[in-house]
C-alpha cells in the first residue's frame, strides 16, 4: 500500500511470475482460475484510505451491474423448470407499467432489446443506515413513473437498460413467492457453496467492507452536485474522495455485494461441463449469441456481453457506480476465467484485464 492509494497492481510475467507495476486505485483485488485451479490471486492497497486497512482477499466491495448475470441465471433457472418461458410477454407479469401492451418478452429484457428506457441510475441509492426503512416497491413505481416512454420498438435494437433487468427481479419474486435476495441466496449461492462474507446483498461485516471512492481530481467529482445526493459523500482522504456506505435500490440490476474470491467461484462453476446451477442446455442457452428483432447478431448472450482481446473471445459482465469498479470474464476456448475489483469508481478494468489476463491466454512454454 501506498499513501493516499495503492501503489502498484499485478501484472503475470512470460516466466508465470507476477511483478507489481503502478496502480492508480485505493485498493484492488484480482483472481485468475480455472475450473479446479487458482492461477493467479491478488490483493493490495488501501480498503480504508483514512483508517489505514490493508485490501485482502476477505475484503467486500460492492459489484453494481455484474449482479445481471446472476439475475439472468435465477430467470434461466426458472425457465428450466418451466415456472416461465422467456418468451413471456411481460404484461404477464406487469399490469400496471405504461409497458403495457407492446409486447416486450422477457428475452429482450435479458438481452437489452426491449427499448424499455435506460436513465441515468446515480440516484437510484439509498445509505446502508436508512435500508431498514427502505420501499423498494415505491422506489421502483417512481422510477417507472418518471419514465413511461420506450426508447425504441421493442427487438429493434441493442440498448441496454438498468430498468429492464430490475424488472426481471420482480419477476423472479413474482413466480417464486420470495424476495429476489432469498431466491438468490437459496438457488445460486447455496449451491455454490458461497458464504454471507464471500458474496450477499448486504454488508456482511463493515470492518471488511472497502470504502468506495472517487479521484479529488477528476471530471466526475467536478460534476457530482448535479448527480449525486451530498449525503452520499463522505471526507476527503489525500486525493480521493470517500462515499458513505449505500445500497442499490433494485437489487437485481446492481445488488451483489461480495470478494473477488466469491466470483471466481461463480466463473469456475460456469467453466465446467456439469454447472451446480443449471443443466447443460440452460447453460449453453446462457452463453448464445442472440439477435434482434431482425434477426441481426448482438453482442449479448442471454446475461454476458460478447468481448474479444488478443484474438481469444470471452464472455463478461462490468460494474461500476459510487466508489468501485469491476469486472468479471470467461475466455471458454481458454477454460480460464478472470475477475478484478477495485474501490475507485474510475477504475479501468477492461484495460488492466486486457493487460493481466493475456499471460493466461498464451500457451505455456
Amino acid at each position: 500500500p501506498g499513501q493516499g492509494g495503492a501503489r502498484w497492481r499485478p501484472e503475470v510475467n512470460k516466466s508465470g511470475a507476477t511483478q507489481y507495476v503502478r496502480s492508480e486505485v485505493p485498493g484492488l483485488q484480482y483472481i485468475a482460475v480455472t475450473a479446479d485451479q487458482v492461477l493467479c490471486e491478488y490483493a493490495g492497497g488501501w480498503a480504508d484510505i483514512q483508517g489505514q486497512k490493508v485490501m485482502t482477499l476477505d475484503t467486500t466491495l460492492m459489484a453494481y451491474s455484474m449482479t445481471k448475470t446472476f439475475t439472468a441465471v435465477a430467470i434461466l433457472q426458472l425457465a428450466e423448470q418451466r415456472k416461465l418461458s422467456l418468451d413471456d410477454v411481460i404484461d404477464r407479469y406487469f399490469v400496471n407499467t405504461a409497458y403495457h401492451g407492446h409486447g416486450i418478452t422477457l428475452r429482450q429484457l435479458l438481452n437489452h432489446t426491449s427499448g424499455v428506457p435506460n436513465p441515468i441510475p446515480l440516484r437510484w441509492v439509498h445509505l446502508a443506515a436508512e435500508d431498514s426503512s427502505f420501499n423498494e416497491a415505491e422506489a421502483l413505481a417512481t422510477v417507472l413513473r418518471e419514465n413511461p416512454d420506450l426508447a425504441f420498438e421493442p427487438g429493434r435494437k441493442f440498448s441496454y437498460s438498468n430498468i429492464g433487468y430490475w424488472l426481471l427481479g420482480k419477476v423472479v419474486e413474482q413466480v417464486t413467492g420470495q424476495s429476489y435476495p432469498a431466491y438468490i441466496r437459496k438457488n445460486i449461492f447455496q449451491p455454490l457453496r458461497l458464504l454471507a462474507q464471500e458474496m450477499d446483498f448486504l454488508i456482511p461485516d463493515e470492518s471488511r467492507h472497502a470504502n468506495g471512492y472517487l479521484k479529488k481530481y477528476s471530471l466526475m467529482n467536478l460534476v457530482k452536485g448535479f448527480v449525486v445526493d451530498n449525503k452520499f459523500l463522505g471526507s476527503y482522504e489525500g486525493r480521493w474522495l470517500r462515499f458513505n456506505s449505500h445500497y442499490l435500490n433494485g437489487p437485481a440490476f446492481g445488488g451483489l455485494i461480495g470478494t473477488a474470491r466469491g466470483f471466481s467461484r461463480f466463473l469456475q462453476d460456469q467453466l465446467r461441463a456439469d454447472s451446480a446451477l443449471f443443466g447443460p442446455e440452460t447453460k449453453r442457452l446462457l452463453e448464445t449469441q442472440q439477435t434482434d428483432g431482425a434477426g441481426r447478431p448482438i453482442q449479448m448472450t442471454p446475461g454476458w456481453h460478447l468481448g474479444e482481446t488478443h484474438g481469444v473471445a470471452y464472455f463478461f459482465k462490468e460494474g461500476g457506480g459510487g466508489g468501485f469498479h469491476s469486472e468479471m470474464r470467461i475466455y471458454p476456448a481458454k477454460g480460464v476465467a478472470t475477475v478484478a475489483m477495485a474501490n475507485s469508481t474510475g477504475f479501468h478494468s477492461t484495460r488492466l484485464l486486457n493487460r493481466v489476463d493475456r499471460t493466461f491466454l498464451e500457451p505455456r512454454q
